[in-house]
């Protein structure tokens, strides 16, 4: 019995074979490497990675494709909820980082990938299918419109860079939007600071993203008590990310 596409899990499955190689010779996984694939759903990124590696780790919410999963050889299947899997223990199981790969569930795709964040020590790279506008808003430069929160958020960690567009009618059924394919590489070393700190500052930069940063970061500068000196006569948009980075290591530096 074919498998109904779940709109609850955000189902939308990979038919096109042209991307789905395209996307493993992206990935390029080795013998002796630890992949874990996020939503493998009916396995069209599954089977062509299980042909290059073998134990392949899979995270599958959908109790009845991970049955079906379990049927294949050198799968290890997590039933699971992604965003209660620690990808630190599975790491240390491993005894290896992991490269973490899948076409995520768009509608909760920005919480995986800060769940993701918690565990950045633990992975070697990331490669995800994600609503095209996400990536756009995760690649974008200081000055486009898409630099935000979520740029910042994850570019002070890694590098992150757009590597394929993805039409929806390469889905079954087709999303109503359009797709890309995202490599992140965590940085081997990053800069020292506290991220709770950094995306408290960041989100207050971008609450007000049209007006002035006066409006917004310098009101939470205030409050801190923040005597150094930072331009708040620019957007937020217009900040690169050393910028806010270099401001929250000197916050932290000035703690009592």
């Amino acid at each position: 019995m074919a498998h109904i596409a779940r709109k609850r899990f955000g189902q939308h499955f990979l038919t096109d074979r042209f991307i789905i190689d395209a996307i493993v010779d992206a990935i390029d996984p080795q013998a002796g490497e630890a992949v874990v694939e996020i939503g493998p759903g009916l396995g069209a990124m599954t089977l062509p990675l299980l042909a290059r590696i073998q134990p392949l780790t899979v995270v599958e919410l959908d109790r009845d494709l991970a049955a079906k999963l379990r049927k294949r050889e050198g799968l290890e299947v997590i039933e699971s909820d992604v965003l209660k899997v620690d990808f630190g223990a599975l790491a240390e199981v491993k005894g290896q980082k992991l490269r973490v790969v899948g076409n995520l569930p768009y509608n909760i795709s920005t919480p995986i990938l800060f769940h993701l964040l918690g565990f950045v020590d633990s992975v070697a790279d990331q490669h995800f299918m994600l609503q095209k506008e996400v990536v756009d808003r995760m690649a974008a430069s200081p000055g486009n419109k898409d630099y935000g929160r979520l740029s910042v958020m994850l570019q002070w960690r890694y590098r992150v860079e757009s590597i394929l567009d993805v039409p929806p009618e390469s889905f079954d059924p087709p999303p109503r939007v359009d797709s890309a394919i995202v490599r992140m590489q965590p940085y081997a070393v990053p800069p020292a600071l506290d991220p709770a700190l950094l995306g408290e500052m960041v989100a207050a930069a971008f609450s007000q993203r049209r007006k002035l940063l006066r409006h917004s970061l310098g009101v939470w500068l205030t409050a801190r008590g923040f005597t150094g000196h930072f331009d708040l006569q620019r957007r937020a948009e217009e900040v690169p990310v050393e910028e806010f980075v270099a401001l929250a290591q000197a916050l932290s530096e000035a703690k009592p």
